[in-house]
């Protein structure tokens, strides 16, 4: 084995220029990958934090059948128990209640359905970003009673702006009508047309009087120190409400990440990464005819001396042998220097992050970040590599078979 890998050491750097263009050439490659799938990654998590804090939470606890069917009367009947309940689970960093119902918008001019959510002004903050998206106005105070917090184009619909009246038709929880005349303190605007077009907030203890609430809520949202932490914190959790619904002989609930409260987000991201992943490999296919062309001319100048080989004894598979380990030695040096430099460089710009110029201010009104910061991470580091390895080993394989057809006479006389 000793001798093998020698030989084929020997071998790489009999044509040193050659065999560092290759070299530089995956370096080059598992580089760019590594970044690229680390900006991604960290841009996905900006995307989701974005959303998450404005829409839904990391996660929510729910009435069994809530997400599907939108029914006032599928509600969260003792909130507080949930919140004892979050409390005693440190990977909860924040958690808040919310209550939400269709209701008809009326100004003097015009009505639109709309949905009004009813969320507790003191909590709301650390859940969510709503209170920076403010436009106009203020944000809502715990105390505020018949105040409203309206999406900016669903106040331009209705012809309001702050001090108006807007008067609200809906259903109670309990099949009463809940009508009420709300003053609109602020107006928000999230970046996103349908939210904002449809979109108002009451005060919970307010939404909970006038819809006939009874104390219950339809969400309690909670926050975790990051996305990749959901999955587990909403296993255990899962745990502890079915524990808790059985010592207390209540209806269970459901626990739901963003994923499942964001389709559409989920499935924008698994198809941008899907998309990407077709551009990284078409560059690792132009690596594997660099690796290719590597070896043809390596087989091409070599044949004489495979044909002395073999008349003396060595076997073809031998040889073939040699020929896929002088590969694998090129590909694994390429490898370790493309991860230690794209990993180099990721860190650095994840520690300072990258500017988007004049875009970062439009970016900032709407809860996404200036600067985006790439997340390495150990599936970003990996994924690169390993697909050029097992491309550029494959690549090597059909030269290195091509020795299996030689004849020791004529590999000489060809050369």
């Amino acid at each position: 084995m000793t001798v093998h890998l020698n030989m084929a050491w020997r071998n790489v750097w009999r044509n040193r220029r050659r065999s560092l263009l290759t070299i530089a050439a995956i370096a080059f490659a598992c580089a760019l990958l590594v970044f690229m799938l680390s900006f991604q990654f960290g841009s996905y998590e900006a995307m989701i934090n974005a959303a998450v804090k404005v829409h839904t939470g990391y996660f929510q606890v729910q009435a069994p059948g809530y997400q599907e069917k939108r029914e006032i009367e599928q509600v969260v009947a003792d909130p507080e128990a949930v919140a004892r309940l979050f409390e005693t689970i440190p990977e909860v960093t924040a958690y808040t209640f919310r209550a939400a119902a269709f209701s008809l918008a009326s100004s003097a001019d015009r009505t639109y359905g709309i949905s009004v959510t009813g969320i507790d002004p003191s909590r709301e903050p650390g859940v969510s970003t709503i209170q920076t998206l403010v436009r106009d106005g203020a944000f809502l105070a715990p105390g505020d009673g018949p105040a409203a917090l309206v999406g900016s184009l669903l106040a331009r619909n209705l012809r309001v702006g702050v001090g108006d009246s807007v008067t609200l038709l809906g259903q109670g929880r309990d099949g009463s009508i809940a009508a009420t005349v709300v003053t609109v303190k602020g107006t928000f605007a999230s970046g996103q047309d349908d939210f904002d077009r449809s979109a108002l907030y009451l005060p919970l203890d307010y939404f909970q009087e006038v819809y006939a609430m009874d104390g219950a809520v339809h969400e309690v949202v909670g926050v975790a120190p990051s996305i990749w932490e959901v999955p587990a914190l909403e296993r255990r959790l899962a745990e502890e409400l079915g524990r808790l619904a059985r010592e207390r002989q209540m209806p269970p609930l459901a626990v739901l990440d963003w994923k499942a409260l964001m389709p559409g987000l989920a499935q924008g991201i698994y198809l941008d990464l899907v998309s990407g992943l077709i551009f990284y490999l078409l560059l690792i296919v132009v690596v594997a005819f660099s690796i290719m062309n590597t070896f043809l001319m390596a087989i091409f100048e070599r044949t004489r001396e495979f044909g002395v080989l073999m008349a003396i004894g060595t076997t073809t598979g031998r040889l073939t042998r040699l020929l896929l380990t002088e590969s694998m030695m090129m590909t694994l040096m390429g490898m370790a220097l493309g991860m230690l430099l794209g990993g180099v460089v990721t860190r650095y710009f994840q520690s300072v992050g990258i500017d988007f110029g004049s875009a970062s201010d439009i970016l900032r009104q709407y809860g996404i970040p200036g600067r985006m910061h790439p997340v390495l991470s150990l599936p970003s580091l990996l994924i690169g590599p390993l697909l050029v390895c097992f491309i550029t080993f494959w690549a090597a394989l059909w030269p290195a078979l091509r020795v299996r057809r030689l004849t020791p006479v004529r590999a000489m006389n060809d050369a």
